[in-house]
């Protein structure tokens, strides 16, 4: 086969599957016998269980009622995976009777059929002794730690600084110091949570949607103190995860004791409200950047200061002002970190965790300084752009990001801007553009792949990857084609189990990155070995397993990051205050693109994420307990196909030859990132307002805009 079949935009070998409704998703593996388990949630934010009343035992086709008084006493041996907190202690469910925040599962019901084992959830009475719990992130900011991690060096060190940020702030001739404020989001995929548990003797199978199989596998043998073979975790298909499924919730534990408890398969689903009480999500932030510069717009000092929640009985971290460290050139740059733990669920990685909230205050901030020296904003970027990582002193191993700037802003038609706020507009409406970068971390984690090339010329490939949606049956199969010289129709890729060879979780932008460069070297290995059996009238086929990791070396040597730009149209009703995006343009220096197809899907989903992050999305917690109060589709606002309207991704031709041997530097996550700045930036530039919080709602746009100045004018 001689035309490469990495590149080429192919349609998803799985989509016939899934149309067809063949794709089995967790929810989907009936068992025989299988009995049903409905989680019975706490209704105080903080407290102790003093009664649990059991007479629901008598309603129809009750097979259990579980608790801390008799759910078997668990080791909770230790294990992070990776992907846990790396300090504090992970939920140790039904064990005790403490409660530690609104909505923590207290209780499982189990029962014949889902109808009864929901009817006698809903009556199950709990009695408890109250405490007031602690909620609100800004009240509590005096309450602010230094992250256990933090402490160390490295991407998600707490304090980092260059030269005196402070002092070049006070003498700079135009500074910005604002504060920004970024709502708690969740994740909200359609597929909601779901373990089915089956107990064999001592072996326990799950079938689990997951995005990180091999972690799910290790934690409950950690949990029960099995070995981790005794432990099979089945996920072939995810419907959207966004991060919430990379971590193993108490929802999977709890299947698994219930099952063991009734000695039949139990099939355990989260309804969507439970969804918003225990499987994490975007913590709520503030954050302060200072921007100081010269007339001419060169940075002089820069200050980054983060504050996000946490649990308090974990410490949940992310990188939330990494970006600031080396997006610009500036020789005084100061970053400080810090979480405050409080009553609630411990958060979790949501797409683009760290930098899509970051960069949101950063990028606003830079469109405040624009504004201020009346310089336009993308040659505000131009003027600060590094000539490699300051606050590692190394080069980027590629860096596109004045031609994403350049690509997209041609494509956007951003030279005929206006550059004074509220002077675009189609008839009644405001008009606003605006634009931000992005960037994303180029991960590359040890991963294994295993190929068998058959004698018929056919091959099957097997990772314990995850595929939520991002099409990793397809990429995959296009990388082992190329790599073993087949057609795809001639290899099957298979994934989501955790017996086969170990992956990383699917999550940071690093599947492709990992996962594929060891599917391409177990191909190449196994080809290797298919020829040289030919010579030998070999067997009728050949296996080979392969392992992958970054090279130390290279790794020590460069700055990997993706990066992108992105450019946005508003409108704004200047009487109702309601917005619309009517266009997105994004460029993104990505590396290598397996599949221009399934790229772009990636990058308009993530726009898409974006939009909502901007404009929809906040979780709303009663201050009394902690309660999420619009724990469903109905108040928790998401983009929906009347919000889309022209979405548009543009890839930047990049070479990139010491990220991994694929040239790839990831996609899921950067593709959101920049958005949400953009808008808020869009939406100034509409309206005269700046609007400092997200989401950015009606109310905040129903007032007399400021008088301000022009950028570019």
């Amino acid at each position: 086969m001689n035309t490469p079949v990495i590149g080429q935009p192919l349609g998803r070998v799985e989509g016939p599957a899934k149309v067809q409704g063949h794709a089995q998703y967790a929810a989907d593996f009936n068992q025989p016998h299988q009995a049903y388990a409905v989680i019975v949630t706490s209704s105080v934010g903080l407290g102790r269980i003093t009664r649990i009343d059991d007479a629901v035992l008598d309603m129809p086709g009750m097979i259990a009622l579980i608790s801390y008084r008799n759910a078997p006493r668990l080791p909770y041996n230790p294990h992070k995976g990776g992907i846990d907190p790396a300090a504090g202690e992970r939920l140790h469910v039904l064990q005790d009777d403490r409660v530690h925040f609104y909505g923590q599962p207290v209780a499982i019901v189990v029962a014949k059929t889902l109808d009864q084992a929901e009817r006698a959830a809903a009556a199950v009475r709990i009695t408890y002794e109250k405490s007031e719990p602690v909620i609100e992130l800004r009240d509590s900011l005096a309450r602010a730690v230094i992250p256990e991690v933090g402490r160390r060096p490295g991407r998600l060190q707490a304090d980092k600084a260059r030269g005196d940020a402070d002092g070049a702030l006070v003498k700079a001739p135009r500074a910005v110091d604002v504060t920004y404020e970024m709502a708690r989001e969740n994740h909200n995929p359609i597929e909601p949570h779901a373990t089915v548990a089956s107990w064999n003797g001592d072996r326990l199978t799950v079938w689990s949607k997951s995005q990180f199989v091999v972690n799910e596998q290790q934690e409950l043998a950690a949990i029960f103190g099995m070995k981790p073979e005794d432990v099979q975790v089945i996920c072939p298909f995810i419907g959207g995860a966004f991060g919430t499924s990379l971590r193993t919730w108490p929802h999977v534990t709890l299947a698994a004791i219930a099952a063991k408890h009734v000695a039949r398969p139990v099939k355990l689903v989260l309804t969507r409200r439970q969804m918003f009480f225990a499987t994490g999500g975007r913590p709520r932030t503030i954050q302060r950047v200072a921007l100081g510069a010269t007339e001419e717009g060169r940075l002089l000092s820069l200050t980054h200061e983060g504050t996000g929640e946490t649990s308090r009985y974990e410490q949940f971290i992310e990188a939330l002002t990494a970006v600031s460290q080396f997006m610009y050139s500036c020789q005084n740059a100061q970053t400080r970190y810090r979480i405050v733990p409080l009553d609630t669920s411990t958060p979790n990685h949501m797409r683009g965790p760290g930098e899509a909230s970051g960069i949101y205050a950063l990028e606003c901030a830079m469109d405040e300084l624009a504004y201020l020296l009346r310089l336009d904003p993308v040659e505000l970027r131009r003027r600060n752009e590094p000539t490699l990582d300051e606050s590692e002193n190394r080069p980027f191993s590629s860096r596109a990001l004045t031609k994403c700037f350049e690509q997209a802003g041609a494509r956007f038609g951003w030279s005929r801007r206006n550059p004074i706020p509220r002077s675009m507009r189609d008839g009644r409406l405001l008009i606003g553009w605006g634009t931000a970068a992005a960037t994303y971390p180029a991960i590359q984690s040890p991963a294994s792949a295993r190929a068998r090339l058959y004698a018929d010329g056919s091959a099957d490939v097997e990772a314990a990857a995850s595929d939520m949606g991002p099409g990793t049956y397809t990429s995959m199969t296009q990388v082992a084609a190329d790599a073993l010289g087949l057609s795809v129709e001639r290899v099957r890729f298979r994934l989501g189990r955790s017996d086969f060879p170990p992956t990383p979780p699917h999550g940071g932008s690093q599947t492709m990155a990992s996962v594929g460069s060891a599917v391409r070297a177990a191909c190449l290995s196994a080809r290797e070995k298919a020829g040289e059996a030919a010579s030998e009238n070999g067997g009728s086929f050949v296996e080979a397993t392969a392992s992958v990791a970054r090279d130390p070396a290279i790794a020590q040597k460069y700055s990997t990051h993706a990066f992108g730009a992105v450019f946005v149209e508003v409108s704004v009703d200047p009487d109702l205050g309601i917005v619309r995006v009517r266009r997105v343009v994004g460029a993104y220096d990505v590396g290598r693109v397996v599949n221009p197809r399934l790229a772009r899907s990636q990058c308009i989903g993530g726009i898409v994420g974006g939009i909502g992050m901007a404009l929809m999305e906040r979780t709303v917690l009663d201050p009394r307990d902690g309660r999420p109060v619009n724990a469903h589709l109905a108040d928790y606002l998401v983009p929906v196909n009347l919000d889309i309207q022209d979405l548009e991704a543009l890839f930047i031709e990049s070479d990139d030859p010491y990220v991994n041997p694929l040239g790839v530097k990831g996609l899921g996550e950067i593709a959101l990132i920049g958005v949400a700045p953009a808008i808020a930036n869009a939406v100034f530039h509409a309206t005269g307002l700046r609007v400092r919080s997200l989401p950015i709602r009606v109310e905040d746009l129903l007032h007399e805009p400021e008088q301000v100045q022009s950028a570019g004018a």
